[in-house]
């Protein structure tokens, strides 16, 4: 099992990576430490994968006693969609079936003790923090395209946060492994040029355009590439041709 380089301001947390914001803690979990099998091996985290249900449900456990915090998850639909997480919203959702899941594709919270959660396999997570509340999007090239950050920072600012703010950017797919139709690269024509390039896309440079284009100037990236990094480390869905579990982004006010 390979061992994966990292840079400050990550660090590790047993199996998963975490960076500490001036108001959040932030953490990106792999696909290490759970007890599913086969191609879902080993912490996955999607309910909606074929996956084992009891399998999900405890390692979704673990991953609460580990970090000591309440996850709250939606159901995401590759959108702008961000909604509130409060602990009545958790608790619903946590008691749902996965049909009726809240469908959104970012969370935000007041609240200490929650941690909104997105899942990825090969999509971008993105935390979000200022003084009064954090939020974690689900950023793939439909969401960016949507207009998913700035939905995450209007709900931060109508929540009250008055300050800077800050983000963080975990794993993903790399502009190294990339390559997208031409319809894709269409949808960022008004981004700047080197978004695009060689058939490729990088969504990182996408999401700190439009981070910065949303008033947040201080971005952290992790840098790492869900398709060709070691493959026990992340779940791929392009990688894996759509049987694949997922990994997490997950924040908490600190």
């Amino acid at each position: 099992m390979a061992t994966t380089p990292l840079s400050e301001p990550f660090y590790r947390v047993d199996e998963h990576f975490a960076t500490d914001l001036p108001t959040a803690r932030v953490v990106f979990t792999t696909r290490r430490g759970g007890t599913s099998e086969g191609p879902y091996e080993s912490l996955n985290l999607g309910r909606l994968t074929d996956d084992r249900p009891d399998a999900v449900a405890g390692n979704r456990a673990r991953l609460e006693d580990e970090l000591a915090v309440s996850l709250g998850f939606t159901h995401q639909i590759h959108g702008p969609e961000v909604r509130e997480l409060t602990p009545a919203s958790a608790e619903r959702d946590r008691a749902a079936e996965p049909g009726a899941l809240t469908r959104a594709d970012g969370q935000f919270t007041t609240h200490r003790g929650l941690a909104p959660a997105v899942l990825t396999a090969d999509c971008l997570a993105i935390a979000v923090a200022g003084d009064r509340a954090v939020a974690m999007l689900h950023a793939g090239w439909k969401g960016l395209a949507t207009g998913v950050i700035a939905s995450g920072v209007a709900a931060l600012r109508a929540a009250g946060v008055e300050g800077a703010l800050s983000a963080a950017i975990g794993p993903g797919a790399g502009p190294c492994c990339y390559e997208v139709g031409e319809e894709v690269h269409r949808a960022f024509a008004d981004r700047p040029g080197d978004v695009s390039r060689d058939g490729h896309l990088d969504l990182p440079a996408i999401a700190r355009y439009d981070l910065a284009a949303a008033g947040v100037t201080d971005v952290v990236e992790i840098g790492l590439c869900t398709i060709c990094s070691d493959p026990s480390l992340f779940f791929s869905h392009r990688r894996d041709r759509g049987i694949t579990g997922r990994q997490a982004g997950i924040a908490w006010l600190s």
